[in-house]
């Protein structure tokens, strides 16, 4: 058992925190900017809830963190009352938000200037996969802090690698998000043709995910696709957070990304029909409209 926190209780930090109690055993301290938040997950799972950042990390060996983007990170790390403030020596920074190459290796120079460890660890799974604690973790930084921290972070895990130094994490999340944002944008306009052809929608997946178009989002998405909901997910807004991180990206390491900046402007046509909050299988409804 470790003393651990966790900064960031939204639809991923609540049961990714919930996990590192009830299934690590940890001795687990919650901030959240909204402080209810914090007391409702304490009411449910035990563990401390703490007024500030700074409060939660001081005394822990492993610190957490999931927050929307990087000023959030940075206001929650190195901001007044933030995390880095209270770390002690020796002690573990998971970074689980996605965020920039950048600001990882940013955070990490700073850590490492303190005298404690710094992993940029995305994560790809969605609400369910946090839910169920079977995420997939993609962690930059040096090989000795992930060793450390890598038994902690399997309570919410399926998969966790070490993909590199600090900011590969946030590189193959980039690579997720890409593969994701092309291949969603493939299958609406598979089932597209399907229903305005004709064809049994249902009886064509059978088929076909059998073959070489079988996908995770097929097998998931398509039926939901079809009858155009789109309320099981992550939301539109924060893949197109995710996706300009990528072009971001892209247009300093001389990357081409043209069907990601494409599904990236499709994204927006769905905001444009009040699509935010929809999942990102919601690339469908701009073609049936």
């Amino acid at each position: 058992m470790a003393k651990v926190a966790f900064i960031g209780l939204g639809v991923m930090g609540y049961p990714m925190a919930g996990h590192l109690k009830a299934k690590g055993g940890h001795d687990v301290t919650v901030y959240n900017r909204t402080a209810a938040k914090a007391e409702q997950w304490v009411a449910e799972h035990g563990g401390t809830a703490a007024p500030t950042p700074k409060a939660a990390a001081e005394g822990c060996d492993f610190v957490f963190c999931c927050v929307g983007n990087d000023d959030d990170l940075r206001a929650v790390t190195t901001g007044p009352d933030g995390a880095f403030h209270g770390m002690k020596d020796g002690a573990v920074f998971i970074d689980n938000t996605t965020a920039s190459a950048t600001v990882a290796r940013e955070l990490y120079e700073i850590a490492v200037s303190k005298g404690f460890g710094f992993l940029d660890a995305p994560v790809s799974g969605g609400q369910a996969g946090a839910e169920n604690g079977q995420l997939t973790v993609m962690v930059g930084g040096d090989q000795a802090v992930f060793d450390k921290a890598e038994p902690v972070i399997q309570a919410y895990a399926k998969m966790v690698g070490l993909m590199g130094e600090a900011g590969a994490g946030q590189l193959t999340k980039m690579v997720n998000q890409i593969c994701i944002a092309g291949l969603v944008q493939g299958l609406s306009e598979g089932i597209h043709m399907a229903m305005v052809s004709g064809l049994d929608v249902a009886k064509v997946i059978a088929v076909i995910s059998k073959g070489a178009a079988q996908s995770w989002q097929m097998e998931n998405r398509w039926s939901t696709m079809a009858a155009g909901k789109f309320d099981f997910g992550f939301a539109v807004d924060w893949m197109r957070k995710d996706l300009s991180i990528c072009l971001e990206e892209a247009r300093g390491n001389g990357a081409h990304l043209p069907v990601t900046a494409l599904v990236d402007q499709f994204y927006s046509d769905v905001q444009a029909m009040d699509g935010n909050r929809w999942d990102t299988s919601s690339l469908i409804a701009r073609l049936q409209k």
